[in-house]
């Protein structure tokens, strides 16, 4: 007799700043590990697992994501289980909806795109409260030449330089749809500077590292490390160039995933 198995839809956001990440390891704290262990207590004896629309690194935060619970047994009453959940995770993990889906969806294969902002400040040092919210760069920079630079990056190109630890067989094409620098006003808090920065990018998809690495060589640029030549010479397929300077994690923040289906 064939196992009747249930699916559900949990939109869900999180503090990045005290976890190694998403993925489970061993013997360290991710997000996923804390909310299996939340889900264990939840769902009691029943068998599930889940399964996430995409990984962040260790201190990066999501604004909002997608996960994809697989339930065995019976159907769960969405909004008790919504209530019980929330009330059961860590104060810098929430649950923002749970929906039920179905077993035609896949998270993995379905379309989607990703919004994600870096935030950064420089010069005067920043509060320590502020820390977990974004990356503080001691030298002056020059802003206006990396919003010209961040205009590069939108279109269809090989990112190949901005690829970590590329192999002969990565995909190094990508596709940008949106990039701009500008002054922050998503997030204000009274301990974040007067002014703060956010490079906001918009694509279907990005390498590991991939948008830390574009911050690296905008933050060379402004402090005048490098010009404006070399960053489109990274964007030129012919060159092989490796980018080193991967950006603080702690400014990265995967604002939103946008489901087609």
């Amino acid at each position: 007799m064939q196992r009747k198995r249930f699916y559900y839809l949990i939109e869900l956001q999180y503090l990045g700043f005290r976890y190694h990440g998403w993925q489970k390891q061993p013997d360290v704290n991710t997000v996923e590990r804390m909310l299996d262990r939340t889900l264990a207590y939840v769902l009691k004896d029943r068998k599930f697992k889940v399964i996430a629309a995409g990984r962040t690194d260790a201190k990066v935060s999501v604004n909002q994501t997608f996960v994809e619970l697989f339930l065995e047994k019976e159907p769960i009453d969405t909004q008790a289980f919504f209530e019980e959940l929330n009330y059961n995770l860590p104060p810098d993990i929430r649950a923002l909806s749970v929906k039920e889906t179905n077993k035609d969806f896949n998270i993995i294969q379905s379309p989607k795109s990703k919004e994600y902002c870096y935030f950064f400040a420089y010069g005067k040092k920043i509060h320590p409260f502020a820390a977990p919210f974004m990356a503080y760069i001691r030298e002056d920079l020059n802003i206006e030449i990396m919003q010209r630079a961040a205009k590069l990056f939108v279109g269809e190109h090989d990112f190949k330089a901005y690829a970590f630890r590329r192999t002969p067989n990565t995909i190094t094409t990508g596709k940008i749809e949106a990039c701009e620098l500008i002054k922050n006003s998503m997030y204000q808090a009274n301990f974040f500077p007067e002014t703060s920065y956010v490079l906001k990018i918009k694509g279907a998809g990005f390498k590991r590292h991939q948008i830390r690495l574009m911050m690296g060589i905008l933050i060379d640029l402004g402090r005048g490390d490098i010009d404006l030549d070399f960053v489109e010479q990274t964007l030129n397929p012919k060159e092989d160039i490796r980018l080193e300077h991967i950006a603080p994690a702690s400014g990265l923040v995967l604002q939103n995933v946008t489901l087609e289906n």
